[in-house]
């Protein structure tokens, strides 16, 4: 009989150390020349779970790591085209040889077949010499990979945004904070000078006292129109797993993959998507990563038609208002990705990977020694390793990160009721309106189940 964990089920830590002592697991052998002076009780032995479209750069970034030995991969899908690019091949197999190659490469042998392969999460984390897991999984599996980690005792980087509703947030705070875990959002930005600089002039009264903050975010298409057909389900692709708590519906290619966040099952669409980038930014810059606006209201957001694959806003247009009364602004504009901030002597803003503003002033301006700082972190992924083996705080924590992914979620349902909402950052709720209280939380499919 499987372990509880391995059928989905609560475990207590107890009770996982207990099944993972009855597993046996081969232990991988590394020749000491792959990792020179970093020994193996000095290491971080990691495993990916989601082989998608974002471990392009989390993969490789995780393997630049001297001290971090990824020791498993995981994906449903054996491996295939069709995620962000027609040439991006990806998957589980191809995954696990870029591991096996970048090893092999440090070896005098010049091979390396160290890195095992899953197709279920679970069995990595019943994995007792694996320390930590990227879970690079579609939004809707977010929440369950993080839960059920913290529960079998690893630390988590897990992608933006960081949940699939407010609820499944909230529990992924709780079983952080339960199980002394750490959790790196994958929130890069915070990790980008350019974006902590403009940060710091903001909260330093550079740009005078601010008015109002832009998360400036893309747009995205209508996907198939009505009348799309169904699929049939590639070879070496599990479908069934995929969906896992998310409604049961028949395979399309742009149902998964990359453009699964276009559907509001398993995503946001672009509020979640480059808007967790712009609305952390945001939150960042005004100081409020403990709380959040206290209103929200629609302002002309554009959907696909009825019957259309697609489920979320092509274009995306809502406005809230924090209690100091700054008031913010999401909405899809050119460039395409960004944060900009007015304030009573100018503007300042960042974009396209640079940084402007409304004068040389503020854009060149000086902070003196007494003035805040925000946290350095030059690497989103070196800042996870170290806060693993420091067990301090990364610099985006998960409380910040559903701090975040919470104003993307409040804008969505407002958008989606085209009203004006009320909002309790302290309470998490929607005040007086049970129709929107309604929508923080989506049912799980059984035998999935959280909280």
């Amino acid at each position: 009989m499987l372990p509880d964990i391995l059928r989905g089920k609560a475990i207590s830590r107890r009770g996982f150390v207990k099944a993972a002592g009855a597993a046996v697991f081969a232990p991988t052998i590394v020749p000491r020349s792959v990792f020179g002076q970093n020994a193996p009780s000095n290491r971080v032995n990691l495993a990916i779970i989601g082989c998608g479209n974002q471990s392009r750069a989390d993969l490789p970034g995780m393997l630049k790591q001297p001290d971090v030995q990824v020791i498993a991969v995981c994906d449903v899908n054996r491996g295939s085209h069709g995620y962000a690019r027609p040439e991006h091949f990806l998957g589980r197999e191809p995954a696990q040889q870029k591991v096996n190659e970048h090893y092999a490469a440090q070896t005098r042998s010049g091979s390396y077949k160290g890195c095992d392969i899953y197709t279920d999460f679970r069995e990595v984390l019943a994995r007792p010499d694996v320390d930590a897991v990227m879970v690079i999984l579609p939004d809707h599996w977010h929440a369950l990979a993080t839960v059920m980690a913290c529960e079998a005792g690893k630390d988590v980087y897990c992608q933006k945004p960081l949940s699939l509703t407010i609820h499944d947030g909230q529990q992924m705070v709780a079983a952080v904070r339960k199980h002394n875990r750490i959790l790196q959002t994958g929130s890069q930005y915070r990790s980008n000078p350019l974006v902590r600089r403009m940060c710091e002039l903001v909260r330093n009264g550079r740009i005078g006292e601010v008015k109002k903050a832009i998360a400036i975010i893309n747009d995205s298409g209508a996907g198939p129109a009505p009348g799309w057909k169904p699929m049939p389900v590639p070879e070496g692709f599990d479908y069934h797993t995929w969906l896992g708590p998310a409604p049961d519906a028949p395979y399309h290619i742009d149902r998964c993959l990359y453009r699964f966040r276009f559907h509001l099952d398993y995503s946001g669409g672009q509020v979640t998507n480059t808007g967790a980038h712009a609305v952390d930014i945001v939150q960042w810059g005004l100081g409020t990563d403990g709380t959040g606006p206290v209103e929200f209201e629609e302002l002309g957001s554009q959907w696909p038609q009825p019957g259309s694959l697609y489920t979320t806003a092509m274009k995306t247009h809502f406005r809230a208002k924090y209690a100091n009364g700054i008031e913010f602004e999401c909405e899809t504009r050119d460039p395409g990705f960004g944060a900009r901030f007015e304030g009573t002597e100018g503007w300042i803003q960042f974009s396209s990977g640079k940084l402007q503003a409304s004068s040389d002033t503020i854009l060149n301006a000086t902070l003196g020694a007494d003035e805040q700082r925000l946290p350095v972190s030059a690497n989103h992924y070196r800042n996870f390793i170290d806060s693993v083996k420091s067990r301090e705080e990364p610099i985006s924590p998960v409380e910040i990160g559903h701090r975040t992914v919470s104003i993307c979620h409040a804008g969505n349902i407002a958008m989606r009721l085209k009203r004006k909402l009320q909002w309790n950052p302290e309470a998490e709720r929607f005040v007086g309106d049970d129709e929107a209280n309604g929508m923080l939380q989506r049912p799980y499919r059984g035998p999935w189940k959280i909280g």
